[in-house]
């Protein structure tokens, strides 16, 4: 079948044949994907720091949607013909959501609500995940203060949403072109990455920090308060002073959190912003999101 992917470890990311996916075995799904996900992290699955079980020649993508087209063993909740959002890591068949099929694990699935687009679906999962599960770690109330570098990219901008809704004040670094936007899906002030004092504009004192650009975390941890808390999502959480808590947080398939998330951009509540492009322009799209020029669109493969 056709895909975008990987030939070998450590290969360029190319178009290829790849196998097909093997029939859904006990609690396995397998889906005709119509539409996948690429961001940051694909650049660590092929030898690079993500061990996600490819086995090339493989599609890359750990995120996506699609039908059901055939439902393994002791499966229940999905049918032939339900249409399913899912990250899925590691990925059981060997090989990615960038390709016309995909097995995955039914426990990692959720049905993707009636009127979901199939690009915003396939563009939720991963982002929406970090998103949700960086605020969940930071454990911020209403009325508290939450800075957020990077807060126009596909992550940061659901973080955002999702806490402004909880009445949570935040503040964002992201370019000044995205400052009207992001004002508008909640941000209470927006600083320009771009200042190479940047911190030095903001007032400090936050009650938590979600590191989503690298090399931000340092100059980050002095603007919060004694006793708060940092997550980074880009593996450089700096050690924790001032009783500040410091992780670093990596993604995990939730199927309940995907559902919840999906209602929400279902209804409008939660906004991204995506472009969509064929599966055979995956290894441009690739080289775009590794360079960090999606220009703070979440790309999608159909």
């Amino acid at each position: 079948m056709k895909a975008s992917g990987v030939s070998g470890p450590d290969a360029d990311v190319v178009l290829l044949e790849v196998p097909e996916p093997p029939a859904p075995g006990a609690g396995q799904l397998l889906l005709e994907v119509e539409a996948a996900g690429v961001g940051p992290w694909d650049r660590l699955l092929n030898g690079a720091g993500w061990d996600v079980g490819l086995r090339p020649p493989a599609a890359l993508g750990v995120e996506g949607v699609g039908r059901v087209v055939a439902v393994g063993p002791d499966v229940e909740g999905f049918a032939v013909g339900d249409r399913v959002l899912a990250h899925e890591a590691p990925l059981p068949g060997g090989s990615g959501f960038w390709a016309e099929r995909v097995l995955i694990t039914a426990a990692s699935a959720a049905i993707c609500p009636a009127g979901l687009d199939p690009v915003q679906a396939g563009a939720l999962p991963v982002a929406g995940l970090t998103a949700y599960q960086s605020l969940e770690a930071l454990g911020l109330s209403r009325g508290e203060r939450l800075l957020i570098t990077n807060g126009g990219g596909a992550t940061g901008v659901l973080a955002l949403q999702i806490a402004a809704a909880r009445g949570i004040e935040v503040t964002v670094t992201a370019s000044a072109s995205a400052a009207e936007r992001l004002r508008g899906l909640g941000a209470l002030a927006v600083v320009d990455y771009h200042d190479a004092d940047w911190a030095g504009r903001v007032s400090g004192g936050f009650d938590g920090v979600l590191i989503a650009a690298g090399g931000t975390a340092r100059a980050a941890l002095s603007l919060v308060r004694d006793g708060g808390r940092l997550v980074s999502l880009t593996s450089d959480a700096p050690a924790g002073e001032r009783g500040i808590t410091s992780t670093d947080l990596y993604v995990r398939p939730d199927a309940a959190q995907l559902a919840h998330l999906a209602e929400a951009v279902a209804e409008g509540k939660l906004k991204q912003n995506v472009e969509a492009l064929p599966l055979n322009e995956g290894p441009a799209a690739f080289a775009r999101v590794s360079a960090g020029q999606a220009g703070g669109k979440k790309i999608v493969l159909t």
